[in-house]
């Protein structure tokens, strides 16, 4: 524990107060003493009164995050009752035999901020969006070990800004072990009982998105017998479930060649034969115009870019892009169709997001009547101290003639 005199001002002291995880840097911040990346510090208000004990993070945005508010030591026995109170949870809220990937520590939504802990069957996968933890990995690493007996645990390291991302090389290893027996190659894991496979060393991500699990439950309930579009579609997840629930055809859209054949595996592990399906590997906006010029319709259409996407053709943005991604998919929804909008773009909150869907059916003349919205699944929790965590957007909506 760094003992030094760690004082935050009233507005960090009202948002601790409120529960908050984070501390954003501000000129109280500047003038905390000197100290190392994973710190344990005691953070205090004017009159020295203690409001809560923090990870370090100097230098950074969020130069500090919570782990208790209150006094408390980052020890093996602390550690454990934080991941049994998460295991817990998960019991609670996943069917456990129709499903063995899921989320399983979420950061903040857990009380450990910056940390998340996903399973993949027999293995675990750590990911740290705050580097203060990196110092604390070998005791995650332990308490893991002891708590759940995986086969093996890694660590994905992420780059750390957009332009990284951006330049993500598909193949390149972003992973390493961090304890027990490694799992080179793809291999399937459960998802509401269907087969996914998924690759823990090789790539920016493993193939699976976990939070749009329920998503794609509900998805499956609305598409029996009917012509399903699916953009941005990855690995094919949406599809595969898609086409599990009777989907009459289910057309995937992605720039990316390799994910599609990734997509037509996970039909094939699931028994489903791909050829009976589409898959055109394109820039999205392009792919509608020629399917509008084609005179193709569909029943359903799903829309789940990622925040960003580069391509040779355009670049889309999650804000600003999705209301012409939206005015360009109604051209091609089959009069009282369904589109089915996502966004995990943290800094577009659900009413601005609303707005961008409602700019895109106002560019084709048309208004769209919201059914219903969710978010991620049940074991991506998040704190109503901490609003941040509900990133996920699902809107499911019907457009309707005329702007009403």
């Amino acid at each position: 524990m760094n003992q030094g005199a760690f004082v935050v001002g009233p507005e960090t002291q009202r948002m601790l107060e409120l529960g908050h995880p984070w501390v954003i840097e501000d000129r109280y911040t500047k003038r905390w003493p000197q100290g190392s990346r994973g710190d344990l510090v005691a953070l205090r208000d004017e009159e020295n009164r203690l409001l809560a004990t923090a990870l370090l993070d100097p230098g950074e945005r969020v130069v500090a995050r919570v782990l208790d508010f209150g006094p408390m030591k980052l020890t093996q026995e602390w550690l454990r009752q934080r991941v049994a109170e998460a295991w817990r949870l998960r019991r609670q809220v996943i069917d456990l035999q129709e499903t063995t990937a899921y989320r399983l520590i979420n950061g903040e939504g857990d009380g450990l901020p910056g940390l998340t802990v996903d399973r993949y069957g027999d293995f675990l996968l750590v990911q740290l969006y705050a580097e203060s933890w990196r110092r604390h990995l070998p005791l995650v690493a332990q308490v893991l070990e002891q708590e759940f007996q995986p086969l093996g645990i890694y660590e994905k390291r992420r780059p750390q800004n957009t332009r990284e991302l951006q330049g993500a090389i598909p193949g390149k290893k972003y992973s390493r072990l961090l304890a027990g027996q490694g799992r080179e190659g793809r291999f399937s894991v459960l998802e509401n009982g269907l087969n996914f496979l998924v690759d823990l060393e090789e790539g920016l991500h493993v193939g699976l998105f976990l939070d749009q699990r329920e998503n794609r439950r509900d998805l499956m309930k609305r598409v029996a017998g009917k012509a399903v579009l699916n953009l941005f579609a990855y690995t094919g997840a949406f599809s595969v479930a898609a086409a599990c629930a009777g989907a009459g055809r289910v057309t995937s859209v992605d720039t990316s060649a390799p994910y599609l054949n990734w997509a037509e595996e996970n039909f094939a592990a699931n028994r489903l034969n791909p050829r009976r399906h589409e898959f055109i590997v394109d820039d999205c906006l392009e792919a509608l115009r020629a399917l509008r010029q084609q005179g193709r319709r569909f029943d359903v259409v799903l829309m789940d870019p990622p925040s960003f996407s580069t391509t040779k053709k355009s670049r889309f943005t999650t804000r600003g892009g999705t209301s012409d991604l939206v005015a360009a998919v109604l051209p091609v929804l089959e009069p009282g169709g369904l589109l089915l909008a996502s966004s995990n773009h943290q800094k577009v909150d659900i009413a601005d997001y609303l707005k961008e869907l409602r700019r895109g059916a106002l560019q084709e003349g048309q208004g769209l009547r919201v059914t219903r919205i969710a978010g991620q699944g049940e074991d991506f929790p998040f704190s109503t101290s901490f609003p941040e965590g509900r990133y996920l957007k699902y809107v499911a909506a019907v457009p309707t003639a005329g702007r009403f």
